[in-house]
């Protein structure tokens, strides 16, 4: 029954009408009901049920801006003359693709270091819609997922334990093209910081809009219409060397097949039943929101009620715990080392051969995911429907800064781990290997910046935003 969930192409399922009372165990209250004063069962109900019109509303928008992910290129491309192995994925990596002889990831690239270039769409539009569409799906889930886990004892155990896994799978699939996307324009642009050109590369365009339409007219040889670089060469292109250009074709090679890749296991994903049986449930918490045995007789309770039955819950002391949660595990932060400038803490074991990511980042990953949390417990005690508003109007600068801070952590992180990857490709110039130990101390220095931006946001004392 997965497949006949409520269309979200119709308006209907975007807002559904509420149902009569009944003795279901469910309960029912009005979407983007605004802040409210008692932080109850019934803001709780209003946030969930915001949270999942707005995941109904994204999915409608994407749908009716095509088929894409919003983030990679458009499905149903055709690989155009002199296309390189950048943007030519392997056997079973794309569709709608045709698929070509994949990377060589054992032999050295280019020397000039040019980009590989995009085939030739079928159609190209504005990648805005599909983007917006996309961040916004993740967006919902996310915050639908986070507040499954800080109000899970108001909620029906068994059916938030199989909602949570689900979410963060679809929005952990959704978020990976982006990710390798933004990966690869950091480091490249770290590249051009690093040997001095004075002018950046081009931002590589996110979406359809990257992939330029050359159909050559009939009697018009191929090469005349060759197709656009997507990382057109600036002016100061010269002023690389061969070790940084080859190391940057390398990353451009690696990043945009893992991106490929991760572009057509989206396209999967919500092709699939797995993701039609998410939106089922969505579609129905958009109207009824399951609550335990607690929940249902506090949202049964009356303003005046004064019954042991019939007691209102407030939502204050999980949100607690949740910061709490948070922070404790800031206390086990090394802060006192990470308030030193230049302290070099995050280049330990930056020379160790083994792949998997540090172990030091790992307690600072685990503390934005918690701050996330206790940011989501906030908006959920505020009654704030973040959707097609701002989010952040609740939430004090401090939290705002330091969300920052650990997206700035982990981004550079990832991106030293990538430098690090390509730095082990067999067979490579020892002038792009000292180019990829170059970028990743750097971004590994990026690493220790974001920690001490952290420490020196999180000490401040707490001020809200008006």
């Amino acid at each position: 029954m997965a497949q006949r969930h409520l269309d979200p192409t119709d308006p209907t399922a975007t807002a559904p009408p509420p149902h009569p009372a009944s003795g279901h165990a469910t309960a029912r209250g009005e979407a983007g009901a605004g802040p409210r004063a008692d932080a109850d069962t019934d803001a709780l109900v209003g946030y969930l049920r915001a949270q999942a019109t707005e995941f109904l509303r994204a999915l409608r928008r994407h749908r009716e801006s095509g088929t894409g992910t919003g983030t990679g290129p458009e499905t149903g491309t055709r690989p155009g003359p002199g296309t390189g192995p950048a943007t030519r994925p392997g056997p079973g990596t794309g569709t709608g693709t045709r698929p070509g002889p994949g990377p060589r990831t054992a032999t050295e690239p280019a020397a000039n270091g040019t980009h590989g270039t995009h085939g030739s769409p079928v159609r190209a539009t504005p990648p805005a819609d599909d983007v917006d569409a996309a961040r916004a799906l993740r967006r919902a889930a996310r915050r639908i997922s986070a507040t499954l886990h800080t109000f899970q004892p108001l909620l029906d155990a068994d059916w938030a334990e199989e909602m949570r896994p689900e979410l963060a799978w679809l929005s952990g699939t959704l978020a990976m093209e982006h990710a390798y996307a933004s990966r690869l324009e950091r480091l490249l642009q770290a590249l051009h910081r690093l040997s001095g050109s004075t002018a950046f590369p081009a931002p590589r365009p996110v979406g359809r809009a990257g992939v330029t339409a050359t159909v050559p007219p009939p009697g018009v040889s191929a090469a005349a219409t060759a197709p656009v670089a997507a990382h057109p060469a600036s002016a100061n292109r010269g002023n690389l060397t061969v070790g940084a250009a080859k190391a940057g074709a390398l990353l451009d090679r690696q990043l945009t097949l893992a991106r490929t890749r991760a572009h057509s296991t989206a396209l999967q994903a919500l092709g699939s039943s797995r993701f039609h049986a998410v939106a089922d449930k969505v579609a129905l918490l958009a109207s009824e929101v399951p609550l335990s045995s607690t929940g249902r007789r506090a949202a049964a309770a009356a303003p005046g009620s004064t019954g042991p039955d019939a007691a209102p819950v407030d939502l204050r002391p999980l949100a607690a715990a949740a910061q709490e949660r948070l922070a404790d595990a800031v206390a086990a932060l090394p802060l006192v080392t990470a308030g030193s400038p230049y302290n070099a803490e995050a280049l330990v074991h930056g020379l160790s051969p083994d792949p998997a990511p540090h172990p030091q980042d790992a307690p600072w990953h685990q503390v934005r995911l918690l701050l996330r949390l206790h940011r989501y417990a906030l908006e959920a005690l505020a009654g704030a429907a973040p959707a097609g508003g701002n989010a952040d109007d609740s939430v004090d600068v401090r939290l705002l800064a330091a969300g920052e801070a650990l997206d700035r952590h982990r981004d550079a992180a990832e991106a030293a781990a990538a430098a690090a990857q390509a730095a082990r490709t067999p067979r490579i110039a020892p002038a792009t290997a000292y180019a990829l130990g170059v970028l990743h101390a750097d971004q590994r220095h990026e690493v220790e910046a974001a920690r001490y931006a952290f420490q020196h946001c999180w000490r401040k004392e707490p001020i809200r935003l008006p």
